[in-house]
């Protein structure tokens, strides 16, 4: 049986599994449960469904429609696998294209518009950066890797949104509420239920207007904070961190030196008087 782990539950929710079969145990016979996508990221193992065989490797989709039933077998590897799936809310995966022929369970090679995604999902699942998993991050990776699987197998790609007024309006409202509760935890799952859309087209729509994803946004809405708080404020950095929605300090210095190009000490420094940092970069720069 494999381990999983449960990473993000909601319209888009993701788990990690890690099989340890080897050779000589007996295919798994399952059924998907739900449209799905899922990235292997190490070992190998294969899959038969649908009367085609697959074998998947390490940046290999296994695209999954509900109720199709599958075998898996580890024939050739006896380091088993580990894999991000991502699982798709009916009418999630309705917007995206699941009417679309291309999306029927199977195995997927490792195409180049996808295993970069799929690196940057895993990425962001471990916290290798600030995408965090309970936020708004992960599941816009897993829409992104939906929609380009979609309009890469299909040979196509989706049309720009063309915003009307109202969806300005919800655009600019949800952006404004984001502003307003950047502190706190926020999931793609809150914000496109505030708009009245579904997840899907809220990430469209708020792109179109805005420019930046909605996660973009409110690491930015964070960061805007931070900087105010370490200019203002005697608290330690870990507070400053934690009081701006951060979920944890390394978290936050990496993303504040990111974005300033100086620690957030030094920032606190340079806001009280002391230029130097910044003199001493811009010379760097001579």
């Amino acid at each position: 049986m494999p381990t999983t782990t449960r990473l993000l539950d909601g319209p888009v929710s993701v788990v990690a599994y890690r099989c340890e079969a080897a050779l000589a145990d007996p295919p798994c016979e399952e059924q998907h449960g739900a449209w799905s996508l899922s990235y292997v990221r190490q070992g190998s193992f294969g899959c038969r469904t649908r009367g085609r065989a697959y074998e998947l490797i390490p940046g290999s989709l296994l695209a999954g429609r509900p109720g199709d039933e599958y075998l898996c077998t580890h024939d050739h590897s006896a380091c088993g696998d580990a894999c991000l799936a991502f699982f798709f809310a009916p009418e999630v995966a309705d917007e995206i294209g699941r009417r679309s022929a291309v999306w029927q369970s199977g195995g997927v090679p490792p195409l180049a518009e996808l295993v970069v995604l799929g690196e940057l999902a895993q990425h962001s699942a471990t916290g290798g950066n600030d995408l965090g998993l309970a936020e708004v991050g992960l599941a816009e990776v897993g829409l992104a890797l939906a929609s380009r699987f979609v309009g890469a197998l299909a040979g196509r790609k989706r049309e720009p949104l063309a915003p009307t007024p109202t969806d300005r309006r919800r655009a600019v409202a949800s952006a404004m509420w984001i502003a307003a509760h950047a502190a706190e935890p926020i999931d793609l799952a809150t914000l496109a239920a505030r708009s009245g859309q579904s997840p899907f087209h809220y990430l469209r729509v708020f792109g179109a207007v805005l420019g930046v994803t909605p996660h973009q946004y409110l690491i930015r809405c964070r960061l805007r904070e931070a900087a105010q708080l370490l200019a203002d404020e005697d608290r330690s950095i870990t507070d400053v961190a934690l009081d701006a929605g951060f979920a944890d300090l390394s978290n936050f210095v990496r993303s504040f030196g990111r974005a300033a190009g100086i620690s957030p000490r030094g920032y606190r420094r340079a806001a009280r008087g002391d230029r130097k940092i910044f003199q001493e970069r811009l010379a760097g720069l001579a």
